[in-house]
C-alpha cells in the first residue's frame, strides 16, 4: 500500500465517519421531535435506509433550524439537571449553616461555644 492508497483510505475513512456522524444525529433528532407524529417518523427512517445522501440532505434543510433549536434545548435541559445534582450533593450554604446554628441557639438547643465552633466550621 503506497502514500496515495493510504491517503485517499484516510479520505473515505473521514467522509464516512462524518456522514454517519450526520445520519445518527438526524435519527437522535427524528426521535426527539415531538411536535412530529409515528408515521412520519418511520416514512424519514425508510427514506434514510433507501436514499441515504438525498434524504439526510433534504433532512438538514428543510428541519435544520428545528434540529438546531431541539439540540440547544436538550444541552440546557442537561445542564439544569447537572446544575440541581451539584447543589443537591454540595449541601447548604454557609449562610444556611450559620443561620441553622442561631436558630438552635437562640432555642437554647446549643451552647454559645457549640455555636462558635459550628460557625468558624460553616465559614472554613
Amino acid at each position: 500500500m503506497g502514500f496515495w492508497d493510504f491517503f485517499w483510505y484516510m479520505i473515505w475513512a473521514f467522509f464516512f465517519i462524518a456522514y454517519l456522524m450526520v445520519l445518527f444525529s438526524i435519527i437522535g433528532d427524528i426521535f426527539r421531535d415531538r411536535k412530529l407524529n409515528g408515521w412520519l417518523k418511520a416514512v424519514w427512517i425508510i427514506f434514510l435506509i433507501f436514499v441515504p445522501f438525498l434524504t439526510a440532505l433534504v433532512y438538514l434543510i428543510a428541519r435544520g433550524q428545528g434540529m438546531a433549536e431541539r439540540s440547544a434545548e436538550q444541552a440546557q435541559q442537561a445542564k439544569d439537571a447537572t446544575d440541581a445534582y451539584i447543589r443537591q450533593a454540595a449541601g447548604k450554604s454557609a449562610s444556611d449553616e450559620i443561620a441553622d446554628a442561631a436558630k438552635l441557639l437562640a432555642a437554647g438547643t446549643i451552647t454559645t461555644e457549640e455555636y462558635e465552633k459550628l460557625k468558624a466550621k460553616a465559614l472554613a
